[in-house]
């Protein structure tokens, strides 16, 4: 059931033990919007615990209280009369969900959400769901601290490309406004998240050279394997690489996590991600989707292809004979 804005704060108001988590494989808006939405009801003297089935990338280490998240033991429970879910539909959180039976309340703002069994607040025109919890923090009447002000814009700005994508609306201007009022310094966030190891550059170095190019350049892959990403701990800011070449729409990022488990972050300019996402399993924004595809790497590589193709064909993008003719360049053929 959807529920408005007032309805969902009133839900948050009328909970005593609460469960916050997002999706596995967190980004800077799953990170920053549970803790935010954490430390906003402990304010209102509400018992509230973050659990995320998975770690949490290097690059978000330094936000306020986030030692505080944990990870779901084998069977543990939590006894609470509220779960919440943020960011994410909430068949992609993992393990937590089976640590409570009480009832969800999903927030999101991914068009591909459609609140199967929860109440469902849904704002696909926010930049990101760190957004929606900064307008539900004014509809409680709560104090956003400067703390809980870091990872709100952390997670505004990670979803927004830093205020670059076409997802960001006036009305994202207008919440970062007043979270730099409350003691945000965007450049110390910046600085934080785009810090690297010598030893990330250059896995990022590797990664880059297994670019390549399909249907005439209209798409872009690079692809890490499970002995790769082992010799780092983030690829956040990898798709980037290959995002920015001019003739392509589509860029993917194919990441082996371990043995027949690869995931899949994709960014475009024109084409619907979140359309071939969902074929596959997944879901996310109009151009930021991604999936998991429990697939070796290279056969996981042949259903994006595939799905990818058969998307840009339906879409007029490229022709049939272009489609099933495709040819893989890789950047040794630059």
């Amino acid at each position: 059931m959807f529920v408005n804005l007032k309805e969902t704060a009133e839900k948050l108001k009328s909970a005593e033990n609460i469960l916050v988590t997002s999706h596995i494989n967190p980004d800077g808006d799953a990170i920053g919007s549970t803790l935010a939405l954490m430390q906003i009801l402990r304010s209102m003297k509400k018992n509230v615990q973050v659990y995320i089935d998975d770690n949490v990338p290097k690059s978000f280490l330094n936000l306020p209280c986030v030692d505080e998240i944990k990870r779901p033991a084998e069977n543990e429970k939590f006894s609470a009369d509220l779960f919440v879910v943020l960011d994410t539909s909430a068949d992609r959180i993992g393990k937590v969900s089976e640590m409570t039976d009480a009832p969800i309340l999903n927030i999101d703002h991914h068009v591909t959400n459609k609140g199967v069994d929860c109440d469902l607040h849904l704002e696909v025109e926010a930049a990101a769901t760190c957004e929606i919890i900064f307008n539900i923090a004014h509809e409680l009447g709560a104090e956003i601290t400067e703390n809980a002000a870091i990872c709100l814009y952390t997670g505004m700005a990670t979803d927004t490309g830093f205020f670059n994508y076409s997802n960001t609306k006036p009305s994202t201007f207008r919440a970062a406004a007043e979270l730099v009022e409350r003691g945000v310094q965007p450049n110390l966030i910046i600085e934080q998240i785009d810090k690297r190891t010598f030893q990330e550059v250059k896995v990022m170095s590797a990664a880059l050279r297994t670019t390549k190019l399909y249907f005439g350049g209209k798409a872009a892959g690079m692809f890490v394997d499970e002995e790769l990403y082992k010799k780092t701990n983030t690829t956040e800011g990898f798709i980037d690489l290959i995002r920015v070449i001019d003739t392509v729409d589509v860029a993917f990022l194919l990441t082996s996590h371990e043995k027949n488990i690869c995931r899949v972050s994709m960014r475009s300019k024109n084409a619907n991600v979140a359309e071939i996402a969902k074929r596959l399993g997944g879901g996310g924004h109009i151009r930021a989707a991604g999936c998991t595809l429990q697939k070796t790497l290279e056969e996981a590589k042949q259903i994006l292809i595939q799905a990818i193709g058969e998307y840009l064909v339906e879409t007029n993008n490229i022709s049939r004979e272009e489609f099933e003719n495709c040819e893989e360049i890789s950047i040794s053929n630059f």
